[in-house]
């Protein structure tokens, strides 16, 4: 069981920068994928960005260049980097842990946080 908190949204100027963070309990955090995703509301929640516990990372298209995932295992964190921020990547952002073969695939994913909201304005 893996129970995962984020932190560090908030409202930021296009062109800005915050760092998103997620915190895990559970004691087999290190085996798990972690990824982020995002929501708007009226539209499906889509991936941003995830990393293995090897440190393979994957992004999504319209981030890549302008945010970096990492994790440290022995704080069970796991760090978004947003940064070169656009109004387009308003949206609640979701942090996951599973197993997944394929990931951007959401339903591979078993555990999600609450989310946490970020805001660029124009």
């Amino acid at each position: 069981q893996v129970h995962l908190v984020e932190s560090g949204g908030g409202l930021v100027q296009a062109g800005g920068s915050l760092s998103l963070s997620c915190a895990a309990s559970g004691r087999t955090f290190s085996r798990y994928t972690l990824g982020w995703f995002r929501q708007v509301p009226g539209k499906e929640r889509e991936f941003v960005a995830a990393i293995r516990w090897s440190g393979i990372t994957s992004y999504a298209e319209s981030v890549k260049g302008r945010f970096t995932i990492s994790r440290d295992n022995a704080l069970n964190t796991v760090l978004l980097q947003v940064s070169s921020l656009k109004p387009e990547d308003t949206a609640v952002y979701y942090c996951a842990a599973g197993t997944p073969t394929f990931l951007g695939r959401q339903r591979d994913y078993d555990y999600w946080g609450q989310g946490t909201q970020v805001t660029v304005s124009s």
